[in-house]
């Protein structure tokens, strides 16, 4: 049993970069896909694939990104915010600027899961999950 299971996600995904996979498989929730999609949308990952065949909760297929010349990774730097034991909320007027709009921060708020900036055009606030870059 994962008692964080968002942290293992970044974990997982985190650690498929590092070892230069072009694939990571990683248990799905409903959160995870939601996180997934936005990845997908700000152009951090490449592809990604819902299977629900496999198991009660299914996986989710991701397929990392690089960059063709130099083969670096689109994600630099996966960081976990908000913990089971730190919670970290945002008020709409306090939402994160990753390193000065570079990156994204994945939040949580009642309108779904997006990213900082869309949390600011939708003067929204939220439980901010991680940060991106």
């Amino acid at each position: 049993m994962v008692t964080d299971p968002i942290a293992d996600y970044l974990t997982r995904v985190r650690n498929a970069i590092r070892a230069r996979h072009r694939i990571v498989e990683i248990p799905a929730s409903n959160l995870k896909k939601e996180i997934t999609k936005v990845l997908f949308q700000k152009g951090f990952i490449q592809n990604y694939k819902f299977e629900d065949d496999n198991g009660p909760q299914g996986t989710i297929k991701i397929a990392l990104k690089y960059d063709a010349a130099s083969k670096e990774p689109a994600i630099i730097k996966l960081e976990r915010v908000s913990r089971p034991g730190l919670r970290r909320y945002v008020k709409a007027g306090n939402l994160p600027r990753v390193m000065n709009g570079l990156g994204i921060a994945i939040m949580s708020t009642p309108k779904g899961v997006m990213t900082e900036k869309e949390a600011r055009v939708e003067n929204v606030g939220g439980e901010v999950l991680c940060f991106v870059y």
